[in-house]
């Protein structure tokens, strides 16, 4: 079966585009997680307050005379503050895992 050049040159074209418009989809490389690990607390709750006012902001704001781009960045931005907040915070488990653990120490022990 024979090659068309015009195939060849079109399958390249799609690779060379595919790989460059994944290598450009993350602007930061770091989890949120990893972003607040370095913290300390007082930086942590400092964080969460400026997140808290930010949030404040943009829901005191009146969002019917922004544009459809301007509405997208701002839900943009909620997810993004939301994530960070999220990771902020401490890992908390709840009663079924504690029993869940008990059991599985009884058990071993």
């Amino acid at each position: 079966m024979k090659n068309n050049p015009r195939v060849v040159l079109l399958a390249l074209l799609m690779t060379i585009t595919v790989t460059s418009s994944f290598a450009a989809t993350s602007d930061d490389p770091r989890p949120k997680t990893e972003m607040t690990t370095g913290m300390t607390d007082e930086q942590r709750a400092a964080r969460v307050e400026q997140i808290k006012t930010r949030v404040n902001e943009i829901k005191t704001m009146d969002r019917s005379s922004l544009s459809k781009a301007d509405r997208k960045a701002l839900r943009k931005e909620l997810r993004e503050l939301n994530k960070e907040a999220r990771a902020s915070r401490g890992v908390y488990l709840s009663v079924g895992a504690i029993i869940i653990i008990i059991l599985l120490l009884i058990l071993i022990l």
